[in-house]
């Protein structure tokens, strides 16, 4: 089969060597009709396939977002650990050479240590503290992960604390209560609602701040996060489901003496609490939302994702398209249709009637900070923007603990006023 180069070089050469008379157009025709008619079908077989490759990557790009992992995959490696010195040289990358504080898990999640500052860097590696091996043999770690959380339980943060258990409709939620402190004890809450395929641990970074401001924490699970029972599809609904659980959360904390509650969701834990204040029965007890790396627009995120791995943007489309079809239900395995007009918070901006504190990265590296942008601009009466340069994706505590600290207590001081 002639490809549409081949057949336009042939056009060419013959075009060149046309002799001027009737015959020789005659010819020309004779000749390129044939070459025109494969040409058309190679166009044509060429759009069929361009077409299903198209569908298959949107179909796999939607399962994908809505799918939660099985595991987190172990993509930075180890080439050397020193625990006599108390150094750990790693693979070099984007989140590696972060300045802070950090977890790094190791072996397969076997393992866990706390790395610190950086002392040396080359072009393909990275060198820092380890400031503590909570569990596992990090000598013999051969790979591992960079994580925000740095904390590994509320033990960590040595305030009094229970495990509690949330009434949803799928069942109970496990969650993390940590008290005010006695001397500040009040009805004042925070409901804490971490990200997509991570778990409460994420959240355990913003106690302090809050607890120092006189809230009690309810750190939360919610559907298809390996801690709260699934849904019946077993699906993210990137915040569409998962506010009816946040929604629960509001009604136990109020059950428990809550008379105002904040609301802090981190990437798509944002999506979920945004979800939750314009949904949910218990809105009224809502005082603020802290967004941490949050998802304004999911559309937004997901055309982002496709341009990160050199998709076409109709990939992105396509994905977000059958995410938000019944007729992609059957590929997605979605039980219901997710709602992208619902979840896009720059085109709602006028349905947020609480003070918002938005704090974003403007290299999150994951989710752009664009939409984060865009609705303090069209909010700018009840958003407070906070733009982070290179803390990238919900890792702005770790890069800058004092200044994160400082925004979120300053926030909270005047809502208090209001």
């Amino acid at each position: 089969m002639l490809s549409v180069r081949h057949a336009d070089q042939l056009e060419v050469r013959v075009n060149e060597a046309q002799p001027p008379n009737g015959r020789a157009e005659a010819a020309q025709r004779s000749i390129l009709g044939p070459i025109l008619a494969v040409t058309g079908l190679a166009v044509a077989g060429a759009a069929v396939v361009g077409l299903a490759t198209s569908a298959i990557l949107a179909a796999v790009m939607a399962k994908t977002i809505i799918t939660p992992p099985a595991k987190r995959a172990d993509d930075t490696r180890v080439f050397a650990v020193d625990l006599g010195r108390g150094l750990i040289t790693l693979q070099r990358h984007r989140d590696s050479v972060l300045p802070g504080d950090y977890s790094f898990f190791f072996g397969n999640d076997t393992g866990h240590a706390r790395v610190g500052a950086i002392t040396d860097r080359t072009a393909a590696t990275v060198t820092r503290r380890i400031l503590a091996v909570d569990y596992g043999d990090l000598q013999a770690a051969r790979r591992g992960r960079f994580s925000g959380w740095l904390y590994t339980g509320p033990d960590d943060l040595g305030f009094p604390w229970h495990s509690v258990a949330v009434p949803t409709a799928l069942g109970p939620a496990p969650a993390w209560l940590i008290p005010a402190d006695a001397a500040a004890a009040g009805g004042r809450w925070v409901i804490q609602v971490h990200g997509r395929a991570v778990r409460r641990e994420e959240a355990l970074r913003a106690v302090p701040v809050f607890r120092a401001a006189g809230y009690t924490s309810l750190l939360v699970s919610y559907r298809n996060d390996g801690d709260a029972p699934a849904s019946p599809d077993g699906r993210y609904g990137l915040g569409d489901t998962e506010w009816a659980d946040v929604d629960a959360a509001m009604s136990f904390a109020a059950d428990q003496g809550a008379t105002s509650v904040v609301l802090m969701g981190w990437s798509m834990g944002g999506a979920i609490c945004l979800q939750a204040l314009t949904r949910s029965a218990q809105a009224p007890l809502i005082v603020g939302v802290v967004l941490e790396s949050p998802v304004i627009d999911w559309a937004d995120v997901v055309a982002a994702q496709a341009i990160d791995r050199r998709l076409p943007r109709q990939i992105a489309r396509g994905a977000v398209a059958l995410m938000g079809s019944r007729q992609g239900q059957r590929l997605t395995g979605l039980g219901a249709p997710i709602d992208f007009g619902r979840l896009d918070f720059v085109a709602r901006a006028c349905d947020l009637h609480r003070p918002i504190l938005l704090l974003h990265s403007d290299d999150d590296g994951f989710v752009p900070v664009t939409g984060s942008r865009r609705l303090a601009d069209r909010r700018p009466d009840s958003v407070t923007f906070v733009a982070f340069t290179e803390a990238r994706h919900t890792k702005l505590w770790n890069y800058d603990p004092g200044r994160w600290d400082a925004e979120i207590a300053g926030w909270l001081a005047r809502l208090t006023q209001r």
